[in-house]
């Protein structure tokens, strides 16, 4: 599957984005989707996890978005979404959605060794 990110941009703190992973025309229904940051200087870190198992949703979160950010699915699963509220500086980096063509085990969701699709990246700027 070929995943296009997009909706990054230059924010104030405060502020809000909504970041968008969409998959080549394809659902993703079966997939676990992620998305990852890489802020300069810094290694890529986990920020948010989806998987579907049994017509359910588990959702996972990196401590430091918890209750500010939310990952979602649209409806034709084809798109993903980061739903990204009271941005900080500390949020600014490269964000990359990631797929696993499958159902990932709980503690291997946050690990980006595990996703083999990969999109583009999109840059997130949190201004002070």
């Amino acid at each position: 599957v070929q995943l296009q990110a997009s909706g990054g941009g230059l924010v104030q703190a405060g502020g809000f984005l909504r970041l968008s992973c969409a998959a080549s025309g394809q659902s993703v229904g079966g997939y676990t989707m992620g998305w990852f940051r890489q802020a300069p200087g810094k290694e890529r870190e986990f920020v948010a996890g989806i998987r579907w198992k049994g017509g359910y949703k588990d959702t996972y979160y990196i401590d430091s978005v918890k209750g500010r950010f939310s990952i979602s699915r649209d409806s034709a699963k084809i798109t993903v979404y980061l739903q990204m509220n009271e941005l900080k500086p500390e949020d600014t980096a490269v964000y990359y959605c990631a797929a696993y063509e499958g159902l990932l085990i709980t503690s291997s969701v946050r690990s980006d060794m595990n996703y083999g699709y990969w999109g583009q990246g999109t840059l997130v700027t949190v201004s002070s």
